[in-house]
């Protein structure tokens, strides 16, 4: 099953986000790299694809688990949690309809 991944930054993480991020990218490619990644970006702080020092709010990620018990773990597990980047992370069900 598909499942949502919805992370929100907490205040002033740029710095923290950018240090963890090829370790971040890393999972999402091997996710990808399974065939089991939809999609998964930043939302940028401002109306920009590059915001710069305004940084980012958050992050969502669109990836197949077996249960959604296994997503929940995989997200907690993210580096993005570990460094503190993430002040709350939802996970749940997706079901894709479009395109």
């Amino acid at each position: 099953m598909w499942y949502v991944i919805d992370a929100r930054d907490g205040a002033d993480v740029l710095a923290r986000r950018l240090e963890a991020r090829p370790r971040h990218l890393a999972r999402l490619q091997a996710l990808r790299d399974a065939g089991r990644l939809l999609l998964a970006g930043p939302c940028p702080a401002i109306d920009a694809t590059d915001p710069g020092p305004a940084g980012f709010t958050g992050s969502l990620v669109v990836a197949e688990f077996e249960s959604l018990e296994a997503a929940r773990e995989w997200a907690s597990a993210d580096p993005y949690v570990e460094a503190g980047v993430y002040e709350r992370v939802d996970v749940r069900p997706f079901r894709p309809v479009l395109p």
